[in-house]
């Protein structure tokens, strides 16, 4: 299938995503705990701001503000009945950004997690789960959007039960897990999992990694993860920057605009093709990480200590896959005592 982000990943050797949508919001004047998808229709300025300070910042790629789009994470603010008017719109308002910025720019509507445990563990049925991701993939493809662009899932059944949906909508599509318990997601996928799991769907993803987890470090083990499974598939890298840490009465990430252009340049090298930030992720970052893969030359593949040296101690002992006791101490973050 053809489509904008196929034919942009003919022409670049390294695409740069953007950064964080709730991080950036939350600066504009959301209040926790509110929906940032009725920004759409209540405050379109603001998310035509978001998307045009990725676009300034450098990025290729930007997601719309549509993470909690399904009817499950709407339900949240009564909203449940709006998802193709809130979908449709910020895929709209992308798409107004993306055409007018002089260059090709690929709108990815945003699909997050339905918030709901699939059965046999949880009630949630795959049909129902199919139609919901199904009813967002439509909206934002009304709206314009170039793909969707599934992100924080934990768990398999789910991330099938959205490839089917995107299939039946006939739009492609990207996924990336979070792997934050001690390199696997919170449902105990593994980044060679994931590897093997796009491979075996009927309607694969044009690229899948990983987004957010416990931090720039971590999130470069779990892509060369998937490198050892030698994937030929385009490899995802959207961390987030730095750790997060409460200041102030507020959640800070400590990754310094510079800490995030090296980690793009080590993403690129780990073999991500796809790089971008995630949470704590501001223009700054991105425009440090956009300089990085324009100058940094192209460089053999990270190790293990070359990492930690470069952007800090791993938060775990390992990527989840091997033996925990083979990792050396001084690679992984000690725990605190609060």
């Amino acid at each position: 299938m053809t489509n904008a982000l196929t034919e942009l990943l003919k022409t670049k050797d390294a695409i740069l995503a953007d950064g964080a949508t709730g991080t950036n919001l939350f600066n504009m004047g959301l209040q926790s705990g509110d929906a940032p998808e009725l920004w759409n229709v209540d405050a379109p300025d603001k998310i035509r701001a978001l998307y045009q300070s990725s676009v300034d910042a450098g990025s290729d790629l930007f997601l719309t503000n549509t993470f909690g789009g399904t009817s499950a994470r709407l339900k949240l603010h009564d909203a449940q009945n709006r998802v193709a008017e809130l979908n449709r719109i910020g895929a709209e308002l992308g798409r107004e950004v993306a055409d007018k910025a002089g260059r090709p720019i690929v709108v990815a509507g945003s699909v997050g997690p339905t918030g709901e445990i699939l059965v046999p563990v949880g009630s949630l049925t795959h049909a129902d789960a199919v139609e919901m991701f199904h009813e967002q993939a439509d909206a934002l493809k009304a709206g314009g959007a170039d793909v969707v662009w599934l992100e924080t899932i934990s768990a398999p059944e789910e991330f099938r039960a959205a490839a089917e949906a995107f299939a039946l909508a006939d739009m492609p599509w990207c996924g990336t897990m979070s792997f934050d318990t001690a390199g696997r997601t919170m449902m105990g996928v593994t980044s060679s999992d994931l590897a093997q799991l796009v491979e075996t769907l009927p309607n694969p993803p044009i690229a899948f990694g990983a987004n957010c987890g416990t931090g720039a470090s971590d999130i470069l083990r779990t892509v060369l993860g998937f490198a050892a499974q030698g994937t030929e598939r385009p490899v995802i890298s959207k961390g987030n920057a730095g750790i997060p840490k409460y200041v102030d009465g507020h959640i800070h990430y400590d990754g310094t605009p510079e800490l995030m252009g090296e980690y793009a340049a080590m993403a690129r090298d780990a073999g991500a093709t796809i790089i971008g930030g995630c949470c704590g992720t501001m223009p700054d970052h991105l425009r440090k990480m956009r300089e990085a893969l324009d100058t940094k030359p192209r460089g053999s593949r990270p190790t293990l200590d070359q990492i930690t040296d470069a952007l800090g101690p791993f938060s775990s002992a390992s990527d989840g896959t091997g033996d925990e006791a083979n990792a050396p101490e001084r690679r992984t973050r000690r725990r605190r005592r609060a």
